[in-house]
């Protein structure tokens, strides 16, 4: 199933009751990277009350890896909103940070839960998405003769060549959109052999 990604880093201001609420929407496709914004944020607000986050790294649809921090806030007011805005719109490969200025009027559950979904979804609104294509790393096998053959058929299907071994035959290193597979085997056929890397 397709689904949709974050172009490039957006952002977000509300204020609500006197509290700032800063929110960063980011690409992401590891723990490693959501961590990466986070500390980033946190050494950039360093006087900010809460660093609150909701992210899916992978398909929205079927998540392999989701999740969300309220950051002591209370519990379930902060990130799962976050998260469920995300989910409810289907981007994957992404973080939501909200940075929180506390204005020194109290909000209570629900109107925390309102207003970190409101940021969420203003975040949402600023980003410029793109449909998220798997890709797949294979190997394709090919002689001198038909090499030529093999990469005009890898350019139709916008295919990167990422390496190419020359031996007793050649041997292309690509990137190529998982989709795609079952079409360069038929059109590839007996001129190249592909192994998956």
């Amino acid at each position: 199933m397709t689904y949709y990604t974050l172009s490039d880093p957006c952002a977000a201001t509300l204020e609500i009751k006197k509290s700032q609420f800063l929110g960063f929407g980011f690409a992401i496709d590891s723990r490693e990277q959501l961590m990466f914004h986070v500390e980033q944020l946190r050494n950039q607000y360093p006087d900010a009350r809460h660093v609150c986050y909701g992210y899916i790294i992978g398909d929205p649809h079927n998540t392999t890896s989701a999740g969300f921090d309220d950051d002591g806030e209370p519990s379930g007011t902060a990130g799962r909103p976050i998260l469920n805005v995300l989910q409810h719109k289907g981007i994957g490969n992404c973080v939501v940070i909200v940075v929180r200025y506390f204005g020194g009027i109290k909000l209570g559950a629900g109107g925390l839960t309102r207003a970190y979904s409101s940021t969420a979804q203003a975040v949402v609104d600023n980003m410029n998405l793109h449909a998220f294509v798997p890709l797949s790393l294979i190997l394709i096998e090919t002689d001198f003769a038909n090499e030529s053959f093999v990469r005009h058929v890898l350019n139709e299907l916008n295919a990167t060549i990422l390496a190419v071994d020359y031996g007793a035959d050649v041997v292309l290193t690509v990137e190529i959109a998982k989709q795609s597979i079952t079409d360069l085997n038929e059109k590839i056929g007996f001129y190249g052999a592909i192994k998956n890397e």
